[in-house]
Formats: C-alpha cells, sequence, structure tokens
C-alpha cells in the first residue's frame, strides 16, 4: 500500500493544509485528500511542486508498506504467488 506522509511533513514544518494549498497553487480539496491519505491519484506536477514547497525529496513524501495480503494472484509465469512461498 502506498501512504502520503503529507501529514507529518506538514507538521514538522508547522504549515497547515491552507498554506500548502497558497504556496503551490494546488486545490486545497486535492491538498486534504493527500493529506487525509484518500486521494486516488496524484498528479507528478502535483508531487513535485509539494516537494519543491515542503524542500524535500518524493521518498520523503510517499513511501511504499508491503501488504499483509498479497494482491497479485498470479506471476507472469502463470504460477501462483502462494506456490512461490
Amino acid at each position: 500500500m502506498i501512504k502520503v506522509l503529507l501529514s507529518s511533513r506538514l507538521g514538522d514544518q508547522k504549515l497547515t493544509q491552507a498554506d500548502l494549498a497558497r504556496m503551490t497553487g494546488i486545490r486545497p480539496s486535492t491538498i486534504n485528500e493527500l493529506y487525509h491519505e484518500i486521494a486516488e491519484r496524484v498528479s507528478f506536477e502535483h508531487l513535485d511542486l509539494i516537494c519543491e514547497a515542503l524542500d524535500c525529496e518524493l521518498g520523503e513524501l510517499i513511501v511504499r508498506v508491503p501488504n499483509q495480503e498479497p494482491k497479485i494472484i498470479h506471476t507472469r509465469t502463470g504460477n501462483h504467488k502462494s506456490e512461490d512461498r
């Protein structure tokens, strides 16, 4: 699963969602969806603007946490992932 660490990054810098929206020109509702990790998609341009505004790298803003249950059942070779374990 993908985790967006925007809430902690804003907290570290004592900025609000509104501050970030003003700094980047990104709609407040888009910032809010990222902040609460409910966004289903995000543009590269928005990620770039946010990283620039917060003076951070992408890896400090978004991380991947492995899923407890695999979502991919088949591999490219047609084998079931559960058989590989």
